[in-house]
């Protein structure tokens, strides 16, 4: 179901422009530049109504938070809860997903969290679904050699088809669970609001660790 227009949408927005990058795009390689800082550079694509990146950057101030969401009127819930909390190590992006190789340069991001991704259930959209396998070449990009995919859902038909997605690439998946809840996994967990009514509701959570691996440049070797 699509979200009701924000009332002040815009406005609302405007208040929060200090904690929002308005043009992604200019700060390709040049990210920790713009944090001032060589911190970490962990990405949440699809950060929702804001619960996890702000709790998670609470936790965690010595790492750099970048929270994409391709829904306005989304992006201003968190961005008001983040601003709220007094959190400063966050910044988020108002884009989609698939430019991010427009926005991030080659091994500038060290994580990447997909949390509670949209399913896409029709086959015919499975292209769509952010762990396809055009995604997950993308994120070998932008992520440095040692960085990872953190990957949860409810929804097992999907968790299903990223498992085997990420097999096609030849990643190497880590810490899988069908019941984060009750693993070993969740004394870190970070729950989101999605996370909390569908696990209230009896859902399982399933996550991994993905490892992508890096396509070798044959430019660099033929030279």
């Amino acid at each position: 179901m699509r979200m009701r227009r924000k009332k002040n949408r815009d406005a609302r927005f405007e208040r929060n422009i200090d904690i929002a990058v308005t043009d992604p795009f200019s700060l390709k390689g040049k990210w920790h530049t713009f944090f001032g800082n060589s911190n970490p550079i962990h990405l949440e694509i699809g950060c929702g109504k804001g619960k996890f990146i702000m709790e998670t950057a609470q936790k965690n101030p010595e790492i750099n938070y970048v929270a994409v969401e391709v829904c306005l009127d989304v992006i201003i819930i968190a961005m008001e809860k983040v601003k709220a909390a007094g959190v400063t190590n966050v910044r988020f992006i108002n884009f989609d997903a698939k430019d991010i190789c427009e926005v991030f340069e080659e091994n500038e991001i060290d994580r990447i969290y997909l949390n509670f991704s949209d399913p896409w259930k029709k086959a015919k959209q499975a292209k769509r679904r952010l762990t396809y396998r055009t995604f997950l070449e993308k994120y070998a990009v932008v992520l440095k050699e040692s960085g990872s995919v953190h990957f949860k859902t409810d929804n097992r038909p999907l968790f299903d088809f990223s498992l085997e997605e990420f097999e096609s690439v030849e990643a190497e998946i880590r810490e899988l669970s069908f019941d984060l809840h009750n693993s070993e996994y969740e004394k870190d967990n970070v729950h989101t609001e999605y996370e909390d009514n569908f696990s209230a509701k009896g859902f399982p959570i399933n996550r991994c660790v993905v490892k992508l691996k890096k396509k070798e440049n044959t430019e660099e070797k033929e030279g």
